[in-house]
């Protein structure tokens, strides 16, 4: 059966399943904050143990990153990722799980040319494009005085 592109894509797009898009947004929205309510209790049990603000919330990212990290190694991160899309994307959870999924992926290749090298391939570019537009941001402003 021969196609032409347009005739392919309007066949696609008949067979495609549609995406239940209020579940998911309620599902990102509601899983997000509820990783950020866990942020704010770990940030505020911080606190109640005697650190400043700034210290906390050092604290608080390096427990989150972990926590991250940890539930993506066991597999339990994928699950909830499933579930709640974005939500899972978004917090800084979402960025650990972006350095361990690969490097557990890639393990079989070997130390060096697996985890270490593909460690970053997903939060990589994420992070060259963040430091890049903030140094254009900080230069921008700098000339602006």
């Amino acid at each position: 059966m021969k196609m032409s592109n347009e005739e392919y894509r309007q066949y696609s797009e008949q067979h495609m399943p549609r995406s239940p898009f209020v579940k998911d947004a309620l599902n990102a929205f509601w899983i997000g904050g509820l990783i950020c309510c866990l942020g704010q209790f770990i940030l505020n049990v911080y606190k109640m143990l005697g650190m400043n603000t700034e210290s906390a919330g050092i604290a608080e990212s390096i427990t989150l990153v972990f926590i991250g990290a940890l539930l993506t190694g066991f597999g339990c991160y994928d699950r909830i990722a499933k579930f709640a899309g974005a939500g899972t994307l978004v917090p800084i959870t979402g960025f650990a799980n972006s350095v361990v999924a690969p490097a557990l992926e890639f393990k079989t290749e070997g130390f060096v040319t697996g985890t270490a090298a593909k460690m970053f391939i997903i939060s990589g570019p994420v992070i060259v494009y963040g430091i890049t537009a903030s140094v254009i941001y900080g230069l921008i402003l700098c000339l602006i005085g």
